[in-house]
């Protein structure tokens, strides 16, 4: 930070030869050594970890953290056949969880290329070339570049200020200060004692242009900017509602895993003797509780459908838990411009002081435009602007401009200096709020209430207003500012309408099609916001407005709904937005936004569209739908499986199954589920935000898994029937056989009858009849005789067949009628 440090001890021409550069900036020659010897303007990140990072993260995981514990503890009582399945279970579902993760990061880096912020830059393809204003990438910018900053850029990198005029920016990123700071190109004596945010003619990355515009030469960059000195690792998000509910789920199912050991073990000391002898058997039924699988599946779910959106719709999804967010999201706030309207005003009428038809109101108001874009160094013309030029034209081009003085959003007012028509004379030409004209024209009271009640005739018919005033000052050389706006002559108004965008009435009842309400936040007035309702189409009590918002109200507004309970997405592209994208639970800008804005936000969209919103909370409800099928299918099967081992270690005189077999049948459920990632819901599933309620899932799970428990007990009772007789009663490897198939068989009826409702079953239907073939070949195969399993006969497996079809039976019956199946709506 050297350079920096240097850069306010020095004036603008010492910086600018200590740079070794100029007014006019680079060469791309030069651009390009310094490029090579700097590297790139980006804030030092945390770079994609490498596959070992990866997997031992996984470790960290709750479920997988438990499992290693439990692998441990086998290996320590000798029982390596099951520490050697448990251990191989942790090996798998890391390594799929890494694949997975190290896919994701790779694809948020490339979509996150999509989205990269540009600078405009002074740059020449020679020493003799013209210069150009061009955007460039700010990874790009290099020390001795000169840029140009406008409202809503972020600053790219350490500045020193060439020029600046009416320059406020944020720096809060920096800071922690709330309101805009005025910056100028001059040095401030005795600002050095506080610090070198206190400097006004110095700007740091990370700071946003709230108003006016500047032209400055960079000094720091990459590594060395003081934003990077000051944010050093990643920021920290809260985690999300989808986070939250899904580890609350898990650490319920925690404790119970870490209580079935003791329990097993402590009941087959006092009913059988075992003692230490079922430890394994323990173990292994902790570890069938556990749903291995879900770091994979969530990973995979979530980075499949950001995958999918970016290549289909253009849509980047910054952060993926915000992808089941989106799914969640059930009311959506957005301002009116540019999603309602097409971000267009269009001049509708030009009104004179006694409220008729006046086309030089028009060509003053024009003319201010005009001479203000030109010599304000203003990069584009604000949207007002342009429609006064598209009207007007270029009339601004038959006088000589003198001076301006920007726009402002403390004054609410511009103003443009042109010569005056007699000799000696300049004109101050200056539009603004209604409100704010006014209180510096000179008018009686009697006559400034007879226009505000004009103008407020105008605004309550829902147009947007612009007041236009004059003033003769004898000419001289010295700049205009604030002060000279007195005194003034009222000229009229200047009446906008809103472009209509004619998609969006169609948009809104999409996506109330989809349960999701809207709410409009906006600084206009409220009968502008109200017209361009009625415009559209829309019925009241389709859309509830709010108008008159500050960034501030926006922001409280989406706080207050979401202390209601609701899932909030915010839409904005300002750098008004930035508060309420922030407080958000899913923030939502177009690539076009502001840069400040696009930063803040979750999910960048191609463009300003609702329809892209509808297809990305479509997309989140597809991976959160399929997650929750997952996490209802693993969690009641297991805890159904779990239950009846519990019993059956009670009654029978033996090990229902052996450790090596619980974990084996674990192992092929575990492999059937990762189709989940891959199923497509059906359209019922789609229409309703998605929200996981954690005690509704435990419901859930409870109920399914005692119904599942039941069937295992039937499936107990009718071996135990069919295995009477001096032999038989002794055949410990026909019981674990046949129950080694019923329960993969009731799993895989599980997975196709408790999956999300409609769609076909596709890939989960093809995993299921997968794991059907294995519950009945792999008690045949050799690997089935080295698990200690032999094939039955068949009669056994019409028995199966009928405590199976009462059991798809039962299943069906307690789905359609039950209330349980909405834990996750």
């Amino acid at each position: 930070m050297a350079s920096d440090t240097a850069a306010h001890r020095h004036t603008p021409l010492q910086v600018l030869r200590q740079l070794d550069t100029g007014p006019r900036g680079l060469t791309d020659p030069e651009a390009a050594a310094r490029l090579a010897a700097t590297g790139e303007n980006t804030v030092p990140q945390r770079r994609t970890a490498s596959w070992p990072r990866l997997f031992l993260r996984g470790l960290r995981d709750p479920f997988t953290a438990v499992l290693l514990c439990l692998g441990l503890v086998s290996a320590v009582v000798a029982s390596w056949g099951t520490a050697a399945v448990i251990l191989a279970l942790v090996a798998v579902s890391c390594a799929l969880r890494t694949s997975g993760e190290h896919r994701a990061d790779r694809s948020l880096h490339d979509l996150r290329e999509l989205v990269g912020a540009t600078a405009s830059v002074l740059r020449r393809t020679d020493a003799d070339a013209p210069v150009r204003a061009r955007e460039t990438p700010v990874a790009e910018l290099v020390p001795g570049d000169v840029i140009r900053l406008g409202p809503g850029d972020l600053v790219p990198a350490d500045v020193r200020l060439l020029r600046a005029t009416g320059l406020t920016v944020h720096q809060a990123a920096l800071t922690g200060e709330s309101a805009p700071v005025a910056k100028a190109a001059v040095e401030l004596p005795g600002a050095d004692d506080e610090g070198p945010f206190a400097q006004p003619h110095l700007c740091f990355q990370g700071s946003g242009v709230v108003s006016g515009s500047a032209t400055a030469v960079v000094v720091s960059t990459g590594a060395r900017t003081r934003f990077a000195a000051a944010h050093g690792g990643p920021v920290r998000r809260e985690a999300s509602a989808f986070d939250r509910s899904v580890h609350g789920i898990s650490w319920v199912l925690i404790r119970f895993m870490l209580l079935t050991p003791p329990l097993v073990l402590m009941a087959g000391a006092a009913l059988r003797g075992r003692g230490l002898a079922t430890l394994p058997f323990a173990v292994a039924v902790a570890v069938g509780l556990t749903p291995e699988m879900l770091p994979v599946i969530v990973t995979t779910c979530l980075a499949r459908g950001a995958a999918l959106l970016a290549r289909t719709h253009g849509v980047v999804v910054r952060r993926l838990p915000a992808l089941h967010d989106l799914g969640a999201v059930d009311i959506l706030c957005l301002d009116k411009t540019g999603t309602l309207t097409q971000d267009r005003p269009v001049v509708e009428r030009a009104l004179g002081p006694d409220g008729l038809d006046d086309p030089d109101v028009l060509r003053l108001a024009a003319t201010a435009a005009w001479w203000t874009l030109q010599l304000a160094e203003a990069p584009v013309p604000d949207a007002l602007d342009e429609a006064l030029l598209e009207a007007a034209g270029p009339v601004g081009e038959s006088y000589d401009g003198v001076g301006a003085v920007p726009f402002d959003p403390v004054r609410r007012l511009a103003t443009a200096v042109v010569r005056g028509e007699a000799l000696g004379t300049h004109t101050l030409i200056v539009k603004g709020a209604v409100e704010d004209v006014l209180e510096r024209c000179a008018l009686e009271q009697a006559d400034r209430e007879r226009l505000l009640t004009l103008a407020g005739r105008e605004a309550e018919s829902g147009l947007r207003l612009l007041a236009v005033a004059t003033a003769e000052r004898p000419a001289r050389a010295r700049d205009y500012g604030p002060a000279d706006e007195r005194g003034l002559v009222f000229r009229g108004l200047v009446t906008f309408h809103d472009a209509l965008n004619p998609d969006a009435g169609e948009a809104l009842r999409a996506l109330a099609d989809l349960g999701i309400g809207v709410r409009i936040l906006t600084g206009d007035h409220p009968a502008t916001a109200a017209r361009v309702c009625r415009e559209l189409g829309l019925e009241e009590g389709e859309v509830r407005v709010e108008a008159r918002c500050t960034p501030q109200d926006k922001a409280r507004a989406v706080a207050d709904l979401r202390a209601a309970g609701h899932t909030v997405g915010f839409l904005g592209d300002g750098l008004n937005d930035v508060p309420a994208l922030l407080a958000a639970d899913v923030g939502i800008a177009p690539r076009a936004a502001v840069d400040v804005a696009r930063e803040a936000a979750d999910v960048v969209l191609a463009g300003k569209d609702l329809a892209a919103v509808r297809h990305a909370v479509t997309a989140g409800r597809h991976s959160s739908a399929n997650i929750a099928s997952y996490l209802r299918i693993t969690l009641s099967s297991n805890l159904g499986n779990v239950i009846a081992m519990l019993a059956a270690g009670l009654l029978l005189p033996f090990l229902p199954m052996l450790p090596a077999q619980v974990l084996a049948q674990n192992l092929c459920f575990d492999a059937a589920q990762l189709a989940f990632a891959y199923d497509r819901p059906g359209a019922a599933a789609l229409r309703r935000p998605t929200v996981l309620r954690p005690r509704a899932f435990l419901r859930f799970i409870t109920g399914f898994g005692v119904l599942n428990a039941v069937a295992d007990l039937a499936t107990f009772a009718v071996l135990a029937l069919a295995l009477r007789g001096p032999d038989a009663v002794d055949d410990e490897v026909l019981f674990h056989s046949a129950w080694f198939t019923e329960n993969l068989l009731t799993q895989s009826l599980v997975m196709l009858l408790l999956r999300t409702r409609g769609g076909a079953p596709g890939p989960v239907g093809r995993a299921a009849v997968a794991l059907a073939a294995a519950g009945v070949l792999l008690p045949l195969s050799p690997l089935g005789a080295a698990l200690g399993m032999t094939g039955p006969a068949f009669p056994y497996y019409v028995l199966l067949a009928a405590v199976l079809g009462v059991y798809a039976l039962a299943l069906r019956g307690l789905r359609s009628t039950s209330g349980l199946y909405s834990c996750a709506t």
